[in-house]
């Protein structure tokens, strides 16, 4: 079995913005746990907002060049129909957002805890490896309530998972400080 072995050079500067990354995330986090609807409902308008974007962009593509192709077409009628559905029903969102925010809570957890037994050695690896278990545990409780709940579990898990994200940040920067 091979051995990866890391180098972390981490100087003042760079231990400073981790900090500071670290409490920025603390913050949106608390946001997200104290108001996950907003923030659920935010994030519906955003995802909205970026497909329909994305399909003007395609539409005028498709229209200077390919408007022959029926083919071309189908991307960005789809791509603003979903936008445009999710825009104006943006309640309907978060159970889409769902599923989404599953597999991104499961990758978050696979890229935490590969990263904490990777840095082992290192001061505070254990804070990015609680981080990682969070991550996986959220996931677990989202495929468990999805869809029913997803409408105020979108914003609080996502502000749980910034806190963590945020801790971890700011514990291996602190034990940087005391290396």
């Amino acid at each position: 079995m091979s051995q990866v072995i890391f180098q972390i050079v981490m100087d003042e500067r760079t231990r400073r913005r981790m900090m500071i990354a670290g409490v920025l995330m603390l913050i949106l986090g608390a946001l997200g746990v104290v108001v996950p609807q907003v923030l659920s409902f935010t994030l519906s308008l955003l995802v909205g907002a970026l497909l329909i974007a994305a399909g003007l962009v395609s539409l005028y593509l498709t229209w200077y060049g390919y408007q022959r192709s029926l083919l071309a077409w189908f991307k960005p009628v789809i791509l603003l129909v979903i936008g445009l559905l999710i825009a104006f029903h943006p309640v309907a969102g978060p159970a889409a957002i769902g599923l989404v925010l599953i597999l991104y809570f499961l990758l978050s957890a696979f890229a935490g805890i590969s990263l904490a037994l990777a840095l082992r050695p290192v001061p505070g690896w254990g804070w990015l490896l609680f981080s990682g278990l969070v991550s996986a545990v959220l996931a677990l409780i989202f495929i468990a309530g999805w869809p029913f709940e997803a409408r105020w579990l979108v914003g609080l898990f996502v502000g749980i998972n910034l806190i963590f994200d945020g801790i971890s940040l700011l514990m291996v920067g602190l034990a940087a400080r005391n290396t």
